[in-house]
């Protein structure tokens, strides 16, 4: 095969232009046709360099989808492997006339590239290595960003960036102010859907295709989803709707053994993706043969009932001869099912691709192809799980760089730990993840525990009524669910869990600013929506000795639901033996409702929440070298909130402000409601909140100044990016400087306000 069939037509010069990002100019090296619907595809090339006239070495000389250590010896340590054919693209139009050598090296260079730049900045590796052959294909067959490639979560989405003209900012990424780690609709067009949570990839497809049918158009959209991501209900959900409705969709099953499937497709035991498999899979992708079913079954809907069961079981038998087992489901859902492919044969992938862009018929299809994750790199195929998100790393070896010796561990070990020693003395304790087992810190749980832990999948509302089922016959649930994804569980939150007062106890991991993952990880809003709940306890701790603490309150409240929220990253280093807590981490329950001062003071009150007390306790020492003495209180509880901890603040200070690392309508909103209805707001008291504030709303005016000042400081009415962790806090205005300086504005000083804030920020 010297060649491969061609996608799409090319575009003009000026729809080249109009597909690079503003401000960038894509070099051309001879000038397009205009598009025609007769005129072939002739991409042109960037550099000025035509790739049929670059030298390729003999295919049997090469592996091509291998990067050895001996290309590595080769590669410059500042600037990185040699990529003479990547260089000459800036855009997928650039690679339209590449012959197979040519797109086999691309593969190369690209996955050379993609190791060299995460060895540099850290990030998403296994699964970016994972798709460097389907991306390459789908953007050789496809005319993006006409049509519509949608990467189900985006952190496969490396090579997509490096292809659509964002290579010269992949050094930057989930930096502060650089590209996103997932695909984002801001960043380029080539991104029609924003990503970062699981299995939403053929919803959004499904309504871009009818949105597409409603106007009339005819682009392609192809969704692009991992076998982990199926196993969301959402995902089946769409699907059932997409055979529903038969709009023209491509749906790309992304299967690289990572996940058990339902249905079974990577139980290790599957026959081998080889040449039969990879002929029949070729041969049912052939546009006749699904034209021809498609007329057959016009046909078929004309004869009599018990001929249509017949031959649709004919057929349904057929399928399955053809496309091996486990494609049925996707039948009985209305999709075409195409595969196994073997996702690392171009050939392959570009054949069927081409047939099924191409076809006439009508109706969604799934083209099932099996990657490894990791692919080509050594260390990621050997150590899949510890590469998936790394750290900077010797590209060499593989082996991570260790950050400096922290002086406390990761609040999720503690939590994890804390765990298994209320586990340890309670046989009834259970723990639940939705797929996260390394995330949460609950492999540690299951190692010691392995029948009292439960992985539902990617399925965050079954986790969550699956742990209420639980409650009812009187277990000790634990769902441990990061802050941002227990969203997609609210309903069951809510009715199944709340209404009920099930004794459910929720751990919520990542909450609040969340670094380099950005805004889809943030946990922003979990003090909201779980506060607003009647019967739940709210809980957030200021060190990793609370949180120890509230995994054995939590274990103790018996008769509602609780959950308990934990920031990102490590502890504060506080003694724990001083604290009362063993080695082996056992804790001891709070008093719910009940607060502690951390620091007594006179002239400002800062009632902090959640791991916001540090940066409260540091503003506090910057108080008093302006000399302003600062009450600090922890909350700990958000509901019950301490009242007659709150209500002696309010009367013993002239102004308080509160500070949470959450969204408006959070721990603010819960103090105002308690300082209003006591008649607190009635005196003197200046009362300021601390939140993520809005952007668009002023915050130099007050409407409670008659009396008490108050001023919430919480997170932003926006979203923030991926980022320093540091850089994100100053940003929200939740720094320790923004919280002297929102105390001095407070208590009337300005200028002093302004000085503290300059003085710390330069």
């Amino acid at each position: 095969m010297q060649g491969l069939t061609r996608g799409a037509q090319g575009a003009s010069p000026a729809a080249c232009h109009a597909h690079a990002p503003a401000g960038v100019r894509p070099v051309l090296g001879s000038r397009l046709p205009a598009r025609n619907s007769s005129s072939k595809r002739t991409a042109p090339i960037a550099r000025n360099s035509q790739p049929s006239q670059m030298p390729v070495p003999p295919a049997s000389q090469i592996e091509w989808d291998r990067i050895s250590t001996d290309d590595i010896d080769t590669w410059d340590e500042s600037y990185g492997p040699p990529t003479p054919l990547l260089d000459t693209v800036n855009y997928p139009v650039h690679l339209k006339n590449f012959s197979v050598p040519q797109l086999r090296q691309l593969c190369k260079e690209l996955r050379s590239d993609v190791v060299h730049t995460v060895s540099k900045t850290g990030g998403h590796l296994s699964s970016s290595l994972g798709v460097v052959e389907l991306t390459v294909a789908l953007h050789y067959c496809f005319n993006a960003p006409d049509d519509k490639i949608i990467w189900d979560v985006g952190h496969q989405c490396y090579i997509h960036k490096i292809l659509t003209g964002r290579r010269s900012g992949m050094a930057t990424i989930r930096q502060t102010n650089g590209l996103s780690g997932f695909t984002k609709r801001s960043e380029s067009e080539y991104d029609p859907f924003g990503a970062g949570h699981s299995s939403t990839s053929i919803s959004a497809g499904l309504g871009m295709a009818v949105g597409r049918d409603i106007k009339g158009k005819k682009n392609n959209v192809i969704a692009v989803i991992g076998d982990g991501a199926i196993t969301g209900g959402m995902a089946y959900e769409a699907m059932n709707h997409a055979g529903f409705l038969d709009s023209n969709m491509i749906i790309i099953l992304n299967d690289n053994q990572q996940v058990s499937l339902p249905t079974q497709y990577n139980n290790r035991n599957q026959d081998p993706v080889g040449a039969l498999s990879s002929a029949l899979a070729r041969l049912q992708s052939n546009r006749p043969l699904r034209e021809l079913r498609e007329v057959a079954k016009g046909i078929t809907k004309q004869l009599p009932q018990p001929i249509q069961v017949a031959t649709s079981k004919i057929d349904e038998y057929a399928r399955g001869m053809i496309s091996g087992s486990g494609s049925t489901l996707f039948e009985e859902l209305g999709l075409y099912y195409i595969g196994p492919l073997d996702g690392h044969n171009l050939e392959d992938l570009v054949t069927v691709l081409n047939d099924v862009r191409s076809a006439d018929t009508v109706g969604p299809v799934l083209v099932h192809v099996i990657t490894e994750k990791g692919r080509g790199y050594l260390p990621a195929e050997t150590a899949q799980d510890k590469m998936h998100g790394v750290v900077k790393f010797d590209p060499r070896t593989g082996v991570q760089q260790k950050s400096a010796p922290a002086k406390a561990g990761s609040y999720t070990n503690y939590f994890a730990d804390a765990l298994i020693a209320e586990a340890e003395r309670d046989s009834r304790i259970v723990a639940i993840h939705a797929a996260m087992a390394g995330g949460t810190g609950l492999y540690r749980f299951e190692k010691r525990f392995p029948e009292r832990i439960f992985d539902v999948g990617i399925a965050e509302q079954h986790a969550v009524c699956f742990a209420a089922g639980l409650a009812t016959e009187g277990v000790t649930p634990f769902c441990t669910i990061y802050s941002s994804f227990l969203q997609r569980g609210y309903d069951q939150v809510v009715h199944d869990v709340a209404l009920q007062s099930l004794p459910v106890r929720f751990a919520m991991d990542r909450a609040g600013l969340v670094g380099a993952d950005g805004a889809t990880h943030c946990g922003a809003f979990d003090v909201t929506y779980m506060a607003s709940l009647p019967n739940m306890v709210v809980m957030a701790p200021s060190n990793e000795a609370e949180l120890i603490n509230m995994v054995a309150t939590a274990t103790a409240i018996d008769d509602r639901p609780s959950c308990f929220r934990f920031p990102r990253g490590n502890g504060i280093g506080v003694d724990l033996a001083a604290e009362g807590i063993g080695k082996d981490l056992k804790g001891t329950a709070l008093e719910v409702g009940r607060g502690i001062v951390r620091r007594q003071g006179k002239d400002v009150c800062l009632l902090a929440y959640g791991s916001s007390v540090n940066e409260a306790l540091v503003a506090a020492e910057l108080l008093s070298r302006a000399g302003v003495s600062a009450t600090v209180v922890d909350a700990r509880f958000c509901k019950p909130l301490d009242t007659d901890l709150v209500r002696r603040c309010a009367r013993e200070h002239a102004a308080m402000i509160s500070i949470e690392e959450g969204s408006i309508g959070g721990f603010a909103a819960h103090v105002m409601q308690f300082l209003a209805l006591d008649g607190l707001l009635d005196g003197g008291l200046k009362f300021r909140p601390m939140t993520l504030p809005d952007r668009f709303i002023d915050h130099g005016r007050w409407l409670l100044d008659g009396g008490l000042k108050f001023r919430p400081m919480t997170l932003p009415d926006r979203f923030i990016d991926h980022g320093r962790y540091e850089d994100q806090l100053a940003e929200a205005g939740l720094s320790a400087s923004h919280i002297a300086s929102t105390a001095l504005a407070t208590l009337g000083k300005p200028k002093d306000a302004q000085l503290t804030l300059s003085g710390i920020s330069a």
